[in-house]
């Protein structure tokens, strides 16, 4: 198989190309140049976003293209119709974020979405995912087109931030403040479960719209911090779980401040209770929560405990000062 890969040398991307040239296939990473891809891939140069950009595109000939674009549908509109007549089949990572709000726990690739426009520039996050759907589904017709909607994505590689802050925080040890409740389910991703399988569903020639999560409480808060305070905790570190109440009344910000929780509500129903039926009939694996976090941590420790930011988006975590005011420290 011939993977054209656009970007390749990040996060997603990247797992994606591993997994890829894991298989024997023969791999073409497009990207700016600004990181290295793995060893063993052709490269092509170009700024998607620039007049002439796809130049280096103009030939070629490939099986699968996968593409992760997330800001202007028309980008991804560009890339989809320049290959659409020398590429077998179009896979676009798009996301969860696609659906309307609030989600419904338990819903499934046919709940509503939100309006997308394929021709338009950036306008949120959401809208543009749905338009770059929209643009690939235009470009290749929908028989050729695979449209992956991850949800939360961690693992090895992550430029977001969220598993290396609390990582880094159980690494600094004392008490920490751990959300409640403790045994409530998370849903999420390795990103390289979401990239075997996009592999392996490309060569099977897949189509459609399909959910990209672990099943429904696949792990619980506590299980993943726990799996942090094994491989990364100090000695002095203390869990010390507060009640949803106690950090909305702090002022807390769900999600931003304490990465990848959610109190209970619509917002934690849309993005912790989402049915994955559909890719798990089609061999959708999650592995083990303790390995994600063991191999993000050894990944972090090997970058000298910093994990690479993207510049489009903010930094997480819990200001120290906040964290032990609410513990009463």
């Amino acid at each position: 198989m011939r993977l054209l890969m656009l970007g390749g040398t990040e996060f997603v991307g990247r797992a994606v190309t591993e997994a890829a040239l894991a298989r024997g296939w023969e791999v073409t990473v497009f990207h700016r140049g600004r990181h290295e891809p793995p060893a063993g891939v052709r490269s092509l140069h170009g700024d998607r976003t620039a007049e002439g950009g796809l130049a280096a595109l103009a030939e070629g000939e490939w099986d699968v293209v996968v593409d992760t674009w997330s800001a202007a549908p028309r980008v991804v509109r560009d890339a989809a119709r320049l290959l659409a007549g020398r590429a077998g089949r179009y896979v676009y990572v798009s996301s969860g974020s696609v659906y309307r709000y609030p989600g419904v726990a338990g819903s499934d690739e046919n709940f509503p979405v939100v309006d997308g426009d394929p021709d338009a520039d950036a306008v949120a996050y959401a809208e543009d995912k749905r338009g770059g759907e929209l643009a690939a589904v235009a470009e290749f017709g929908a028989e050729r087109t695979l449209l992956a909607r991850a949800g939360l994505i961690l693992g090895p590689y992550e430029n977001i931030g969220r598993l290396p802050w609390w990582l880094n925080r159980v690494a600094r040890g004392g008490a920490v403040l751990a959300p409640g409740p403790r045994e409530a389910g998370i849903q999420y991703i390795d990103v390289r479960d979401l990239a075997e399988w996009i592999v392996d569903a490309a060569a099977a020639g897949l189509h459609g719209a399909y959910n990209l999560v672990s099943p429904v409480a696949h792990a619980t808060m506590g299980e993943l911090l726990d799996a942090c305070v094994a491989v990364a905790g100090a000695s002095d570190v203390e869990l010390r779980w507060t009640s949803p109440e106690a950090i909305a009344e702090a002022g807390i910000e769900p999600w931003m401040e304490l990465p990848v929780w959610l109190p209970p509500g619509e917002l934690y129903d849309t993005m912790h209770v989402t049915s994955v039926d559909k890719a798990v009939a089609f061999g959708l694996r999650a592995r083990p929560v303790a390995e994600t976090v063991r191999d993000t941590w050894e990944w972090l420790r090997g970058l000298g405990g910093v994990a690479p930011q993207r510049a489009d988006r903010p930094a997480v975590g819990l200001d120290p000062e906040k964290e032990a005011k609410v513990l009463g420290l």
